[in-house]
């Protein structure tokens, strides 16, 4: 294939990190959609914690909203890299197709559902009758959006499977920036609060959307965006085959959202708004390092998409241990940026003594032990990008569930303040049932690959003898 990588005859090493660098600085960027809006927000004069905790409310159903374009992105874009490896590109067309009309589909859907229940969800992830106009406020813009934020991350996911992983870097590149230079003019300068950071967003999401379509719509891209051929079969696998970083991304939300209410069920009036504000910051942290390592093995999934629909059983292997070892690494310096620095972090919030300790304390609780996440999300994003997708659905959700149970456990155990080690235990433990699952699967999956494509070859050359 052209492009800046050949997926099926490079040098694997360099491959997966010339894929995965660009990949992981941009989730790193991209992060910065949702930080740097805390920060500035935080800093307001007066109502800063407040309104940092209304926004927090937010923060989950932003990242659900976003979730439903890595549903269609990340189902489609390793159909589509099998197919490219299979040689077949009238049918990654068809597939990159299909994918476009859902996510429009998706993003409308979601706008006119957001715009019906905003105020009663809302208030139900953990808005208090003090925080719920700010974060009524942010909502109400950014749902106005939506499409922009959906088809900029969803379409995006289709550059980087085509080997442009800096083109993809790129087009993140320019909304974040966009967003830095805006929040501060709309924020402080036309003094639009809350607002301000809200329309800072939709409009630098906008223009990241633009780029990602000029591109896909242009000539460089070999399966570029073409309109027909819409098949409700073919939509429905892309939608399987989603289901699982979908799954992830969304019960992290459900999650996030559940750790509000029960902060503010244990920490009751005031101290449970509080605690929201910390939350918010630690997220705000723990961002930095699931973001970016989704997006290393993220970027692994066109590569062991590609060469699983050619066959090259050994190029999977060795994809999957460069990824690997380079999620260890990253996420070994983060453990370390979290014990070492997450007080320079946690300033860039908040002045304040008492959200700072708290909130120090929580992001080092919840990254105590995420080098086993390493292994979680190659493992999990493996199986996507080979589509099978119902391991990937399984492991997704048992860590979701026992993170979820712990969740409500360690407060009734050890008080609501470490509820944030509910992460690290649940870390440790999906890492394990990941690695048996693994190990007893990935040999068969791969060996009846093999079979399949010798019994396709095999066909193909009776048809050619004939």
């Amino acid at each position: 294939m052209r492009g800046e990588n050949n997926l099926g005859t490079d040098e694997m090493k360099g491959l997966v990190l010339r894929l995965a660098i660009p990949a992981m600085f941009a989730q790193f960027i991209n992060v910065l959609y949702s930080i740097v809006d805390r920060i500035f927000i935080g800093n307001i004069p007066q109502i800063g914690e407040t309104a940092l905790a209304g926004v927090g409310v937010c923060g989950p159903v932003v990242t659900l909203i976003t979730s439903f374009s890595l549903w269609i992105g990340v189902g489609g874009s390793p159909l589509m890299s099998i197919k490219m490896g299979e040689g077949k590109r009238k049918d990654a067309e068809t597939i990159l197709a299909n994918c476009f009309l859902l996510m429009i589909l998706m993003a409308l859907l979601m706008t006119i559902i957001i715009f019906l229940f905003k105020d009663r969800l809302l208030m139900v992830f953990g808005a208090s009758e003090t925080t719920f106009p700010y974060a009524n406020t942010y909502m109400t813009i950014y749902a106005a959006g939506s499409l922009f934020a959906i088809l900029a991350m969803g379409m995006n996911t289709f550059i980087t499977c085509q080997g442009y992983s800096k083109i993809a870097m790129t087009s993140v590149l320019i909304g974040a920036v966009t967003n830095i230079v805006l929040d501060p003019v709309f924020i402080f300068l036309l003094d639009l609060g809350v607002a301000g950071a809200a329309v800072a967003t939709v409009i630098a999401q906008m223009i990241s959307c633009i780029f990602v379509l000029l591109f896909l719509f242009g000539r460089r891209p070999p399966v570029r965006i073409t309109f027909g051929g819409y098949q409700k079969v073919l939509m429905a696998r892309i939608l399987l085959t989603g289901l699982s970083p979908f799954v992830i991304v969304a019960f992290d939300s459900v999650l996030i959202i559940a750790m509000n209410m029960v902060l503010q069920h244990y920490g009751g009036p005031g101290y449970g708004d509080q605690l929201v504000t910390c939350n918010t910051i630690a997220q705000s942290f723990f961002l930095l390092v699931t973001l970016p390592l989704g997006g290393i093995t993220s970027s692994s999934q066109p590569i062991l998409g590609f060469n699983y629909g050619a066959c090259q059983i050994d190029r999977i292997r060795s994809g999957q241990k460069y990824t690997l070892f380079l999620c260890v690494i990253f996420t070994a310096v983060m453990m370390l940026a979290a014990h070492l620095l997450s007080p320079y972090f946690v300033r860039l919030f908040t002045d304040d003594v008492f959200y700072r300790e708290l909130s120090v304390k929580a992001i080092k609780a919840m990254c105590w032990m995420i080098i086993p996440l390493a292994v979680q999300y190659t493992i999990v994003d493996g199986f996507t990008g080979l589509s099978a997708v119902k391991y990937a659905i399984t492991l997704s959700t048992t860590r979701k569930t026992i993170y979820f149970c712990l969740m409500l456990a360690f407060p009734v155990l050890f008080g609501v303040e470490n509820v944030f080690f509910a992460e690290s235990a649940t870390d440790i433990i999906s890492a394990c049932i990941s690695s048996v699952v693994y190990f007893k699967v990935m040999g068969t999956l791969l060996k009846r690959r093999q079979n399949q494509f010798c019994a396709e070859m095999g066909k193909n050359e009776m048809a050619e003898a004939v």
